[in-house]
């Protein structure tokens, strides 16, 4: 299947579907003989998991990995990687009834669209269950980073019409104080009434991420097609429910004059403000890289609704299944991970640039 590998010299394909045997995944181009932290690995994908709570789906994965290839003694060969997660708690008669027919605002049309066959059970190889191997290759992608210190900081910071504005960095611990992963009580604690209150509608709510990563080097990225921001966009947009992405002031540079908008250097090369968002003209320059992705609301509601089926009859479809109210708060590493694969390659291609 075309479409399912990431990455130009640091190297993501992954494999599986929601209620197939396992997912899984292939990692190329990890440099040799670094000593991964496999119980770290594991805790981000712990964050990811369903079953963390009573706000997210009922699902319980373990989601542990298992790796296949490319480490000895703990530490990377240089060889490929090869990863796998097992599904344990499959429910494949929740989905017997969406074998013809197509639920609003999901996948199942398309795909059938373009491959004429599809696996129904959870959205089969277009359910967020896919983003579990990002997940694992981003950990170790953030792993590498840090030893050159590069940090990410990415949580939560709008549920609905609840906004936390902010670019600060927080700590991975600050941040899961929190249920939904914002940073600010007041704020977590209106996100978290407001999702307990949709979930009595039987309904859902979408939101927005805010990420934040200090230390990039200036001069990352590739310009004109490659550039920085936009393998960024790419990577955020890759991921299931995301409708857009800003980077440093974004949309609300519409509003602003150049006079007001523009960066201005001060010592050391720093910039007194940043709007830019840490990257100017598609390369990194040295500032933080600030950014924001915005999800649509869960398509999967506990109300009926009209919808049709492969014959193009209307029908009603009556609710089944076990989903999430708000995907934002498990979006949190994936997001982080999508970011650490894109900076990770971005710093192989510069640094054999300079060689």
């Amino acid at each position: 299947m075309s479409g399912s590998t990431f990455g130009t010299l640091f190297q993501l394909t992954t494999f599986g579907e929601s209620h197939g045997a396992a997912l899984g995944g292939i990692i190329q181009g990890c440099p040799p003989n670094f000593a991964l932290d496999f119980e770290q690995i594991q805790a981000v994908l712990n964050r990811r998991r369903p079953g963390q709570s009573a706000l997210v789906s009922p699902r319980n994965e373990s989601d542990e990995v298992e790796f296949l290839s490319g480490i000895y003694q703990g530490k990377t060969t240089g060889t490929p990687i090869g990863f796998i997660l097992r599904n344990h708690d499959q429910r494949p008669e929740d989905y017997e009834q969406l074998n013809t027919v197509y639920r609003p605002s999901h996948a199942d049309f398309t795909y059938d669209q373009k491959y004429g066959h599809r696996d129904p059970r959870g959205g089969g190889r277009s359910s967020a269950r896919e983003t579990v191997c990002r997940v694992v290759a981003g950990a170790i992608a953030e792993q590498l980073l840090a030893h050159v210190g590069i940090q990410f900081s990415t949580y939560v910071d709008q549920i609905g019409s609840c906004r936390f504005n902010s670019t600060d960095f927080f700590s991975t611990s600050h941040i899961d104080q929190s249920l939904v992963r914002c940073p600010d009580q007041p704020s977590s604690d209106q996100m978290i009434a407001l999702i307990e209150e949709t979930k009595r509608e039987g309904d859902t709510l979408g939101g927005a991420i805010r990420g934040v990563i200090h230390g990039v080097p200036a001069g990352l990225g590739e310009p004109v097609f490659d550039k920085l921001h936009a393998e960024l966009g790419k990577a955020m947009l890759s991921i299931n429910a995301v409708k857009g992405v800003e980077f440093g002031s974004g949309f609300d540079a519409i509003g602003m004059k150049g006079s007001a908008h523009n960066d201005a250097f001060t010592d050391g090369f720093n910039t007194a403000t940043n709007y830019s968002g840490g990257i100017q003209g598609g390369l990194s320059n040295g500032m933080p890289i600030l950014y924001r992705v915005a999800f649509k609301p869960v398509a999967t509601i506990m109300q009926a609704q009209e919808t049709m089926n492969a014959s193009g009859e209307h029908i009603t479809l009556a609710p089944r299944g076990r989903h999430d109210v708000c995907v934002v708060p498990r979006a949190v590493p994936i997001v982080n991970a999508m970011a650490a694969l894109v900076i990770l390659d971005a710093y192989l291609l510069n640094k054999r640039l300079s060689l």
